[in-house]
């Protein structure tokens, strides 16, 4: 189901204020009926009954005003019983004995009739004035947005009290460095105009998701000290053909009269794709849009002193008119931390949070290997809830180590009941793959075995690098495939081809796709090794999704040759490290049924007596 849009605070007071004004309307149409009614609330008798009281002596008073009565009992000081005589006759005729009672005739007043007949013509036509003009308005307000649709909405920022600055964000040096330029020439421009130096036109920042593009822009914004036009790249294309391009002549005229100034994209691809993809056409939105950005950026006009941020993830998608030197003449490279920068990125975010004195930082940074700053946020701020949930003041290792592995591999589901049967076999699944991991000598080391389903898996077993990896060479995705194959190859030897279970679906869906990007990406082939056959992304054509092959069908079937043979070979190569070493299985997977998690040194001690076959070495082959 989708979820609801939430109402914005200022629509929500113009809701309030129209129902107000609707019930203050309703309140005074009916004060004003009231006010000018003639009826007055009188209990009702018959004539003859008030005949009858009258000629008794009960009565003290009755007034007549044309058919109508008015009585007044004895003992009371205005009427509170009314009645009606027939027209074109007297009480007397009716049998009122003369004497018995006053009676007073009123002449009838026709001011209250005068009121009310006006009242009931004027009320509903002031209320349909009302209504139209509240319609009205609310009409000219529909054709003032629709004239806004041409207009940026772009954010001004920078120019805030709490500002964010380089020194705020933690790693990301270069990248920084890149940007402190920027800024100086901003704030100093002169002393590069005199070398003859031109400010650049765009700064291009291009990482993987949760690196800390938008972040650093935030700290130019508080940097610079500037006007900072903040926009997404969604936020230029509307169902109508025109608009995006219009909203970037506003933007760029905006930031033109509040030179020098910043103009930040945020995720530009969805604006700056490649042209003449047939998505949409030669007259896509997208591409006036794209097009309109090309001018503004390097026109015909010049000196106009605005700089061009924009932050992507996918930099290989861009159109290569907006990649030249004059519009985006720099691209900064937002790597993934290393260990140095993941150090200082946790401190950043424990600085406000209270941690146990044994707290070690440099430890949680080095097993975090491959995590984005984002990542790391994640795994302090679920430190602190878990710390919450147990009621503690301190933040411990304990709390930080739960976090990683809860963001790393998922949550644990103790909830999930297993039969002895899935437990056993579940053991000795991930038994397979810390032997095969533990003997291979260029795996990664074992850091943690469990048999308690996390995340989407029925057992984890782990593997972290014991330092951060710039390359991974071919020894070293054979050892991964064949410790991949490791829990499939441990059931198959424990049960037979009977005891095979969906257990290792996700295994062998990551070893395939590791051995097809061995062959297709990395030319790590046999038959086809230094080739690369890269797949484009696809494209439209008639409404139809393309994908164009670079290399024929021969090759194709070269290419599943090749993935099948590394299959065949980690798979050949996990049976014989677990064939040779059934002892250590058994007694590893016993421990797991046991204990249900061992930490690293316990797998250590258990696997202390394992030994590595010669015919799996690749080295000496």
């Amino acid at each position: 189901m989708a979820s609801k849009k939430p109402t914005s605070p200022k629509r929500m007071s113009n809701m309030v204020r129209l129902s107000l004004f609707w019930v203050i309307l309703v309140v005074a149409t009916l004060t004003v009926l009231a006010l000018v009614s003639p009826q007055e609330s009188l209990k009702e008798v018959s004539l003859s009954n008030v005949i009858e009281r009258a000629n008794k002596g009960e009565i003290a008073k009755i007034e007549i005003e044309g058919n109508n009565l008015k009585v007044t009992p004895k003992g009371q000081d205005k009427p509170t019983e009314k009645s009606v005589k027939e027209d074109g006759s007297s009480i007397s005729e009716q049998g009122l004995e003369k004497g018995k009672t006053e009676v007073k005739v009123i002449t009838p007043s026709e001011t209250s009739n005068v009121i009310w007949g006006v009242a009931s013509i004027l009320v509903p036509v002031i209320l349909i004035g009302l209504l139209f003009v509240f319609m009205m308005r609310q009409a000219q307000g529909q054709n003032n947005q629709a004239l806004g649709f041409g207009k940026s909405k772009a954010k001004l920022y920078g120019l805030d009290k709490e500002k964010v600055v380089f020194a705020d964000i933690a790693g990301n040096d270069s990248a920084k460095q890149d940007l402190e330029e920027v800024v100086d020439f901003l704030k100093h421009p002169k002393k590069y105009q005199q070398l003859g130096a031109k400010i650049p036109k765009g700064v291009l920042l291009v990482g993987n998701p949760g690196t800390g593009k938008t972040m650093l822009a935030r700290a130019v914004a508080g940097e610079a000290n500037v006007p900072f036009f903040s926009i997404s790249g969604s936020e230029f294309v509307e169902m109508f053909v025109g608009v995006g391009a219009s909203r970037v002549r506003d933007l760029f005229a905006k930031a033109k009269k509040n030179a020098p100034a910043i103009i930040f994209i945020d995720e530009i691809d969805a604006v700056g794709r490649k042209r003449g993809s047939g998505m949409g056409g030669g007259h896509d939105e997208r591409e006036q849009t794209l097009n309109q950005i090309l001018v503004e950026m390097d026109g015909f006009e010049t000196g106009t002193n605005v700089i061009v941020l924009a932050a992507t993830n996918r930099a290989d998608v861009l159109d290569p008119a907006l990649l030249r030197p004059g519009r985006f003449d720099r691209r900064t490279n937002i790597m993934l931390p290393e260990r140095r920068d993941r150090e200082a990125i946790l401190k950043v975010h424990f600085k406000n949070k209270p941690t146990d004195p044994t707290v070690n930082l440099d430890k949680l940074a080095a097993k975090t290997a491959g995590s984005s700053g984002a990542d790391l946020a994640n795994i302090a701020n679920e430190a602190a809830i878990i710390a919450a949930r147990r009621n503690s003041k301190f933040i411990s290792n304990k709390d930080l180590t739960e976090a990683f592995e809860k963001v790393a591999i998922g949550p644990e589901r103790k909830a999930k009941i297993m039969n002895d049967k899935e437990k056993e076999l579940t053991a000795y699944h991930e038994a397979g793959h810390a032997i095969v991991g533990h003997v291979l000598p260029d795996s990664d080391p074992v850091h943690k075995v469990t048999i308690i389903p996390r995340g989407g898996t029925g057992g984890v077993t782990w593997f972290l690098p014991p330092e951060d990896k710039s390359y991974t060479n071919v020894y070293e995705f054979k050892d991964i495939l064949a410790r991949a194959m490791g829990g499939r190859i441990a059931e198959k030897i424990k049960y037979g081809d009977d005891g095979i279970t969906t257990g290792a679906g996700n295994d062998l869906r990551k070893a395939t796709e590791i051995a097809r990007d061995m062959i297709i990406e990395q030319g790590m082939g046999t038959k086809l090794r230094d080739q690369v056959f890269h797949d484009d992304n696809g494209g439209m054509v008639f409404d139809k999704i393309t994908h164009e092959r670079p290399y024929s069908d021969d090759t194709a079937k070269a290419i599943d040759e090749e993935v099948e043979q590394l299959i065949k070979e980690a798979a050949q190569r996990a049976e014989t490290v677990i064939k040779r070493n059934m002892a250590s299985l058994e007694a590893l997977a016993d421990a797991l049924l046991k204990e249900e998690t061992l930490e690293e040194d316990v797998v250590e001690k258990i696997l202390k007596d394992t030994v590595l076959p010669k015919e799996v070495m690749l080295h000496a082959a």
